[in-house]
């Protein structure tokens, strides 16, 4: 865990690939952030043999402050911090509001699939990088609560400081580079190109493990 650049997202699929290879053939599934985890995570579920889904969550601004957040929602689950100011009905409008965004997002990437059961298996979240880091912990107290055997979170460029945050919350956390100068998550690729929805859809329809 150093400072230095990756060629691309497919050069960072590998790097990972290895570093997971233990999981190779196990009962695990990648889930991938989309966009920018899509093309990583399909690398690293074809290399070690895996079903690939992919992760959706999205905070719920606080109504003064939309940057704010104050909980996060999945097309199942949800969790939220104690507002008392905050009306109960402005979090069930934007809880309704959001899952319905999330499940068009769903379809559109998915088309109708549904998504895999994730209760008893080792699930390996992936992203492209973490800057903050908080959608990505949001999603993992939500998916707790599906009763997965182990957490395991692996990315390519993380800021150093955030490190044990995510050693903290996982069963396990891999990371290529954790830097002391973080620069954006672009930052540490020579090719960053933004993923496209068409990318992610492609991706996605024609994924098979083996």
């Amino acid at each position: 865990m150093y400072d230095e650049t990756l060629e691309d997202r497919v050069e960072a699929g590998l790097l990972l690939s290895e570093k997971l290879k233990k999981y190779k053939n196990s009962n695990s599934v990648v889930l991938a952030v989309p966009r920018g985890g899509v093309p990583i995570g399909a690398i690293i579920a074809k290399n070690l043999h895996l079903p690939l889904d992919i992760i959706l969550s999205k905070k719920i601004g606080h109504p003064n402050n939309k940057e704010f957040a104050i909980g996060a929602v999945s097309i199942d689950s949800m969790i939220i911090d104690e507002h008392p100011e905050v009306p109960k009905q402005y979090i069930e409008k934007e809880v309704i509001r959001i899952r319905k965004l999330l499940q068009e997002k769903y379809s559109l990437y998915m088309n109708h699939r549904k998504p895999i059961n994730i209760k008893g298996k080792n699930i390996i979240i992936i992203d492209d990088g973490i800057a903050t880091g908080n959608t990505i912990l949001a999603s993992i107290v939500m998916l707790q609560k599906k009763k997965p055997a182990k957490i395991i979170v692996a990315v390519p460029v993380i800021p150093y400081e955030t490190v044990k945050i995510f050693e903290e919350h996982t069963d396990e956390f891999i990371c290529l580079i954790a830097s002391s100068y973080f620069r954006g998550v672009g930052g540490f690729y020579n090719q960053f190109p933004q993923v496209e929805d068409d990318e992610v859809i492609e991706i996605l329809k024609h994924y098979s493990p083996n």
